[in-house]
């Protein structure tokens, strides 16, 4: 058949006819050129929500077309009756459903993608008609599904009562399911519900027998655990479908069943109702503990889909019903052989995720168990753990066989995919452990303390590096996060580690790792970091060592700085060794150039400078060389690095961190006995060397920041000491911003304003610099500054921190506050969030004000309406819906500071026709001002107001945002 040129050219009216829907799904489905299929697609969606729809789709149904056009033809039958069922007169109700059911019964032989569409159909129209119109409706489909006339006594049975009890099943299958999917108000879900789950009397005694009947074919047997699983999301109570979830169990030894009969148990299983049926899931019981041996079979032949699904129906059982079934104390043995059943699944042999995927579907089992074992009181808690004790020891021993790492050969064929997962698996299990601790307690550490003892002192054991690998990891696990402080084995394990022979990775990282965690004990117990550090440091010098060696000495450095003193020499000389040699990647010679800032900050004053300088001189030098050399890639990847390690440093190099504290290594000197401060004392050497850079890199924003980077972290780090920096800093900044203005400069500024705006002997030069840098901003503004939001949001942010910390800045005739109104205005137009926060921040802070700054006040006086009319237009749909808050903020900082100059405002700009939106009447605009202008304090309340109004604005009231 020829498709029409264009389905969508003609007039919609006479276009919606059998024939030219069928030459739009040919060329839908058979034309090779995708615009002409996206236009038929679009015109057989009109076609389909048309009056004609209604009698197109049965001519589409015909036995002579193709299967395409039948499903096109049910697909619209469902669509009318779900979306347009009102247009359908009441009394064709009944000729309609007899029609359905005529033609499911002729579809039941297939096609099966045209059969479903149109069970779907009668199950939407059936959700129309229940229970009023239609009060039985499972009834009747199974009554219309009946065999006519039975077969004579050995007659040859025809196809049809089979393909027609499939039909059916499908048609029951799908109830359930259109009712889930489909949009109802809540009384009426609430009703249909209540009315499925009547029928449920019928529906169960006929699957029943149908999964019982020696007769049905296994495709029957699917179907009717199908459709077992669809009504269980009806919560059809398991007192009365028990019988039938027990009948599933058989399916499970067929293995063209096996997979759904384990969805359809575990569904029916994991409903949370089930736990007011104790004696369904008692009877339940013994036949989940009958699959035991079944699932030992498929362990031993490596089956694993099969142990995966019987597993999954253990857990399910014992997860999800775990306080239900402790409580039935009379089968405390059945429970416990349900619990040791889930633990073989947890110790399933092979590798995760290699060789086998069950065992991680347990772990949170287990965690379910504990919790509810020690919710009971204690009488009763003293009981099961008794009882249950011993089978967590047991867990811990498993879990610990399962984070074994594979042979070194074998981990080495894995794929990164492989390597990732069984990563992830090691950390629930260390979780796990970590959970477990709470029940056992230091039982548990003594047990994995025992085990490491015998394993190091047997040279034949401790050949095995998995195993010693497993036992520290299980330390590790539990330290990371519990207190082992008050541990009696942790100095027997400290002593143990130094005889581990690190030369295999995995192990290495893991020891690694493991003296990290006990940084907090070592700092209590430090004559122990003599026997542990060299090996941390044997570690540094390792590349394959490098994040967990690092991250080690990094909390070593952080936690037992005060007691490092004796050991600093070996740690910088170690650690200079192998920055030079560029052992480690970036990142991690940033964390390594932290823990030397937490080493350097606890040792005597006169001798960090010293150390300061042996330690950063070879990369100065390195600066300093790369400053000579032309501009280009690798050029800068090499300052943006030392630059970062000079700020990494700077970050936790703080002698005032180590004032007054206990175990400080020397009396601190007072700013006034000392000379500066020694980071100062290194940034004023490298100051120049730092302006040549800048000359040679100023309109590279990455390199400007990583500059800015190395002063930020200082002035963080150091606060006031910071002094004598100001002025030579202050005047660099500007002169840089003034010939390349960057955000990185505007923020470093703002950290000045923070710190020193309020110290006599530096403002005038804070002074200075903000008038260079408004200046500078200003003539961005003046070009437009879309292209920067980033200089827009930092230069608002500077501001309102000036006005929060110095505002008789303002005062002064060097500042053209007009101009800084309006800068705030036009960042308020930004769509980017940072940047309208800014300024919502900066007006927040300077509305306050404006009565103290008599030329604030004049610039509210005369733009104060301008910036209502801009928060206004935002709110009615200018900006995204997300900033509305943002809006509000300003809207109530006006309300509290000038009310009557809003109150004016608001009345001349909202009066405007259409503004700020068509969509809002008069009376709506009046009610929005009258509702803000009664709120000067409650945050919260302005919000919702302007929230409200800004969906009025947009059209979106009422339409559930």
């Amino acid at each position: 058949m020829e498709p029409p040129s264009n389905p969508g050219d003609s007039p919609v009216e006479l276009e919606f006819t059998v024939e030219n829907v069928e030459s739009a799904l040919y060329q839908l489905y058979f034309d090779p050129d995708m615009e002409r299929k996206n236009v038929a697609q679009k015109w057989l969606t009109q076609a389909q929500a048309s009056a004609q729809g209604w009698h197109f789709c049965w001519a589409l149904l015909g036995p002579d077309k193709l299967p395409e056009v039948q499903f096109f033809g049910a697909s619209t039958l469902h669509t009318k009756i779900s979306r347009n069922w009102i247009d359908l007169p009441t009394d064709q109700h009944e000729s309609l459903r007899m029609q359905l059911l005529s033609h499911i019964l002729h579809f039941s032989s297939g096609p099966k993608m045209v059969l479903t569409r149109l069970c779907v159909a009668l199950a939407a129209m059936a959700l129309h008609l229940i229970p009023q119109a239609w009060s039985q409706p499972v009834a009747d489909m199974v009554r219309a599904f009946q065999p006519q006339k039975p077969d004579s006594e050995g007659a040859e049975p025809t196809q049809e009562p089979h393909a027609h009890c499939l039909a059916l099943l499908e048609l029951l299958t799908v109830l359930p399911e259109e009712f889930q999917s489909s949009r109802l108000a809540q009384a009426r879900r609430a009703q249909l519900r209540e009315a499925l789950a009547g029928e449920w009397v019928v529906v169960c005694p006929l699957l029943r027998q149908l999964l019982q009947s020696q007769d049905s074919s296994v495709q029957v047997k699917e179907k009717v655990l199908r459709c077992l699983s669809s009504w269980v999301g009806l919560d059809v109570p398991l007192g009365e479908s028990h019988e039938l979830v027990q009948d599933c169990f058989p399916a499970l030894s067929n293995p063209e069943l096996f997979d759904t009969a384990v969805e359809t148990i575990v569904n029916a299983i994991s409903q949370p109702d089930c736990q007011r049926y104790t004696d369904a899931l008692v009877n339940l019981m013994p036949l989940v503990l009958g699959l035991h041996d079944q699932l030992k079979t498929a362990a031993q032949d490596g089956d694993m889909e099969t142990s995966h699904g019987i597993c999954r129906i253990a857990v399910a059982m014992g997860e999800t019903h775990s306080r239900v079934l402790l409580e039935q104390v009379e089968h405390w043995q059945e429970y416990l052989a349900l619990v040791n059943m889930i633990l073989f699944c947890t110790g399933i042999p092979g590798h995760y995720p290699v060789s086998e995927t069950t065992s991680s579907l347990t772990l949170t089992f287990w965690y379910t168990l504990q919790d509810d074992i020690l919710s009971f009181e204690e009488e009763k808690q003293a009981i099961y753990l008794q009882v249950y004790r011993p089978v967590y020891f047991q867990l811990v021993d498993v879990l610990l066989h399962k984070s074994h790492y594979p042979s070194q050969e074998e981990y080495a064929s894995w794929s990164s995919d492989d390597k990732e997962q069984f990563r992830i698996y090691r950390v629930d299990i260390s979780d796990t452990l970590m959970y477990v601790y709470e029940m056992l307690g230091a039982e548990l550490l003594s047990n994995l303390y025992d085990r490491l003892g015998r394993q190091l002192m047997d040279p034949q054991q401790s050949a095995v590096w998995q195993d010693t690998e497993a036992l520290l990891f299980g330390f590790q696990s539990i330290a990371e996060t519990i207190d082992v402080n008050y541990s009696d084995v942790i100095p027997g394990l400290i002593g143990l580690i130094p005889r581990i022979n690190i030369s295999n990775v995995m192990l290495a990282d893991t020891v690694m790792y493991t003296i990290g965690s006990l940084a907090e004990w070592l700092a209590d117990h430090p004559v122990m970091l003599g026997g542990i550090l060299p090996m941390v440091l044997q570690g540094l010098a390792k590349p394959e060592l490098s994040i967990s060696s690092v991250s080690t000495l990094k909390r070593i450095c952080r936690e037992c700085r005060h007691d490092l003193g004796p050991y600093a020499q070996d740690i910088l000389t170690v650690s200079q060794d192998v920055l030079v040699k560029e052992i480690h990647k970036s990142s991690q010679c940033m964390w390594l150039m932290q823990a030397l800032g937490f080493l350097l900050s606890a040792l005597p004053v006169e001798e960090i400078l010293l150390r300061l300088h042996s330690l950063i001189t070879p990369h100065v030098q390195q600066l300093d060389s790369l400053s000579q050399q032309e501009a280009n890639p690798a050029t800068k990847a090499s300052i943006i690095h030392i630059l970062g390690m000079l700020s990494s440093l700077f970050t936790t190099l703080d002698i005032r961190q180590a004032d007054g504290l206990e175990g400080a290594s020397s009396p601190r000197l007072t700013p006034s006995q000392s000379a500066h401060n020694p980071v100062v004392v290194v940034l004023q050497q490298v100051f120049t060397l730092i302006q040549t850079i800048l000359s040679k890199w100023l309109d590279d924003s990455e390199v400007v920041e990583a500059v800015c980077g190395v002063f930020d972290k200082s002035v963080r780090t150091l606060l006031h000491d910071f002094g004598p920096m100001v002025a030579q800093l202050s005047e660099m900044l500007g002169q840089i911003y003034s010939a390349f203005p960057q955000s990185s400069a505007l923020d470093l500024a703002r950290q000045m304003v923070h710190i020193f705006a309020g110290e006599e002997q530096h403002i005038s030069d804070i002074k200075s610099l903000i008038e260079v840098l408004t200046s500078a901003t200003l003539t961005i503004f003046q070009q437009g500054p879309r292209d920067h939001p980033d200089i827009a949001e930092s230069f608002m942010q500077l501001h309102a921190q000036i006005l929060k910390k110095k505002p008789d800045v303002y005062l002064s005739d060097q500042l053209d506050v007009k101009a800084l109104f309006y800068c705030g205005i036009l960042s308020l137009k930004f769509p980017e969030t940072p940047t309208v926060k800014a300024a919502s921040l900066f007006f927040t802070e300077l509305l306050p004000r404006c009565k103290d700054a008599p030329s604030l006040g004049e610039v509210l006086q005369r733009d104060g309406k301008i910036l209502t009319e801009t928060i206004l237009h935002a709110v009615g749909g200018g900006s995204p819906r997300s900033l509305t808050e943002h809006f509000s903020d300003v809207l109530l900082s006006l309300n509290r500071h000038c009310p009557a100059l809003l109150a004016q405002w608001l009345k001349e700009t909202l009066q405007s026709p259409g503004f700020p939106s068509a969509q809002v009447s008069t009376e709506q605009k009046h009610n929005f001002s009258q509702q803000l202008l009664r709120e000067q304090t409650n945050k919260r309340r302005v919000k919702e107001i302007v929230k409200e109004f800004s969906l009025l604005c947009r059209g979106l009231q009422g339409s559930g945002y």
